[in-house]
């Protein structure tokens, strides 16, 4: 009897494997037009980024100026698609020819600590990429995610990260084997740039309001003493760079809860140093600051 999930599966990788095969000059095109339409038929999610922005750089952008950056935002996430596609033909022999590294110094130098890595990164360029980078440079990576609703597009994409030794860890059963990964002179990675809710997360600062952010990072390097190093594949004009930056020094200050906010504080500053200098690379389109502080009682403000 045929599984109708692997029916679905199969049209998946048909359908990503058919957009890999448009040249690349076309896919922008394409991708480009349909992000327009995008923007110009989903009022929600367009007046979402276009807030989102106004709260981060109202005071240094004109409204054009964060509307152009808003369209570019959807052009950009559709791109994304074709480049998974496209991804799927790389050969090792190409890759040299579509992105190049900087900073793997600070990653070496992570590493002669002995206690693996800690990547941390975002929704940032193209994320889909980074398994290539990671290849590319020579590393054993894992990721942690969370599963995707869709059965087969989330075997897709675990597949499709495996291509270039990805191991991809879900959050649901990650602990132990974050340690084990740790331990054995791994890294590991977390996307830490999208709403959580209270009980998972800290309030700390995020483009001058307070967000929501998992404190699962500062968890595992407090638990670990592993270096803490940012890392993003962002797209330039003839391809993309994959960049990691220096280790972001773990603060102590005794108390345990002090230090989760203290450090997932210093990882929001940068991921918002990386999307300051892309700004169009990011998910505007995401609710970043959907989770609101827990008040007891009215504040003072709220009873006037």
């Amino acid at each position: 009897m045929i599984d109708k999930n692997d029916i679905a599966y199969t049209s998946v990788v048909v359908f990503f494997r058919v957009l890999g095969r448009i040249p690349r000059r076309w896919a922008q095109c394409v991708s480009g037009f349909l992000g327009e339409l995008w923007f110009a038929v989903d009022k929600r999610h367009r007046q979402m980024a276009l807030d989102n922005l106004t709260q981060a750089f109202g005071g240094e952008k004109s409204g054009r100026e964060l509307r152009q950056i808003a369209r570019q935002v959807f052009r950009n996430i559709v791109q994304v698609v074709f480049e998974v596609g496209w991804s799927l033909h790389l050969r090792p022999k190409d890759l040299d020819a579509f992105f190049s590294l900087k900073g793997f110094a600070h990653l070496r130098a992570a590493f002669r600590k002995g206690k693996g890595a800690l990547i941390l990164t975002g929704h940032v360029g193209n994320w889909e990429l980074m398994p290539v980078a990671a290849a590319m440079a020579g590393y054993s990576a894992n990721v942690l995610y969370r599963p995707i609703d869709y059965a087969p597009l989330d075997r897709f994409f675990v597949e499709a990260r495996a291509r270039f030794g990805l191991k991809m860890i879900p959050k649901d059963a990650s602990l132990l084997r974050v340690f084990r990964a740790l331990k054995r002179g791994e890294t590991v990675a977390m996307l830490l740039d999208q709403n959580v809710g209270l009980h998972k997360g800290v309030m700390v600062d995020f483009f001058g309001r307070r967000a929501c952010t998992s404190y699962g990072l500062a968890f595992i390097a407090l638990k670990t003493g592993a270096p803490v190093l940012p890392f993003f594949v962002v797209r330039e004009a003839k391809g993309f760079t994959a960049e990691i930056g220096p280790e972001i020094p773990f603060i102590k200050t005794g108390d345990d809860r002090k230090d989760l906010e203290e450090n997932t504080r210093q990882y929001n500053e940068a991921l918002e140093t990386i999307i300051r200098r892309y700004p169009d690379q990011w998910l505007w389109v995401h609710n970043r600051w959907k989770t609101r502080p827990y008040w007891p009682w009215p504040r003072e403000t709220e009873r006037r």
